[in-house]
């Protein structure tokens, strides 16, 4: 995969499968296994959120399920998840707790960061228990991967760092699958990280403030996000083997059309964190510039009530 026309057939969609098992969408990947309540109380920034309401929405977390809440900045994530593998690895030598791995998820335009590069080297010489799982959609924000880098990919770094790489079709369910489960096994077992870059393609705009024709054509945004995406695969793959059915289809999409609007309902409802909370969480011993910030907000409300 070294030029556009060769990324692009070796894709085979954009990746909503790959989306709920890898990917920034972390609506999709947190919704499999946080309930749909959940989702939609973190984007309210409700009391029953996790983040009492000091987080962004669309940046869940679930410190049961060890997931790192997510943050804004790109790629941040990535040098953390080097640092927690190596944790991860050291507990496990001093037979301290389970055998587990840390795996971070990123796009080919957090993978152009530096953030990117220092933590796969730091990953690769310390050898840190760490799967760094790159999905590839062609895009970036705005950024074709023709203008990000000239070499073969993201995976190729991997292979120049000293770390085992893989790429997969990232828009086919058992190859990512089948490929996250041997990583975590090999990087177990050998306490070494893993490289996997799956080939993806985004089907639609990055976010409201994109509008991706200004860089490819509506025809192709059209194919892509309708006729050969992942969900559209799985679908044809369970309906050829009488697993599912046009009206099992349709009965499933209404009820969970129905959940969702209900949770967002519900969460709306809530009433917000006390303000009280603003300073909690962040600190196990809250320093003296904090305890200072969090007096002269209660005095400033106290003083001010109105307001």
């Amino acid at each position: 995969v070294s030029t556009q026309s060769t990324w692009e057939a070796v894709v085979s969609t954009q990746s909503t499968w790959e989306a709920v098992v890898s990917t920034q969408s972390t609506w999709e990947a947190v919704v499999s296994t946080q309930s749909t309540w959940e989702v939609a109380d973190t984007n309210f920034s409700n009391h029953r959120a996790h983040g009492n309401g000091v987080q962004m929405p669309v940046h869940y977390g679930a410190k049961d399920l060890n997931i790192q809440t997510v943050s804004s900045p790109l790629a941040t994530q990535i040098p953390q998840a080097a640092g927690a593998g190596h944790a991860l690895k050291l507990r496990s030598l001093r037979g301290e707790g389970n055998d587990a791995v840390a795996i971070t998820y990123f796009g080919d335009g957090s993978a152009s960061e530096g953030d990117a590069f220092v933590a796969l080297n730091f990953a690769a010489t310390l050898e840190t228990r760490t799967i760094f799982f790159v999905r590839n959609n062609g895009f970036a924000i705005s950024t074709p991967v023709n203008e990000q880098y000239r070499g073969d990919g993201v995976g190729a770094r991997g292979v120049a760092m000293g770390i085992r790489t893989i790429r997969v079709d990232g828009n086919d369910l058992f190859a990512v699958h089948k490929a996250t489960s041997d990583a975590r096994a090999y990087s177990i077992e050998n306490n070494k990280p893993v490289l996997i870059e799956c080939m993806t393609y985004r089907g639609g705009h990055h976010s409201t403030s994109d509008d991706s024709t200004r860089y490819r054509s509506k025809d192709d945004i059209e194919y892509w996000s309708q006729y050969d995406n992942p969900i559209a695969r799985m679908r044809r793959f369970m309906e050829r083997r009488g697993w599912w059915t046009e009206a099992e289809e349709t009965e499933y999409r209404e009820e969970q059309r129905k959940e969702v609007l209900a949770a967002l309902k519900d969460a709306e409802a809530q009433p917000r964190p006390a303000y009280t909370k603003l300073f909690d969480g962040v600190f196990e011993d809250e320093p003296w510039h904090i305890s200072e910030q969090r007096t002269a907000m209660l005095d400033h409300v106290e003083k001010y009530p109105q307001d």
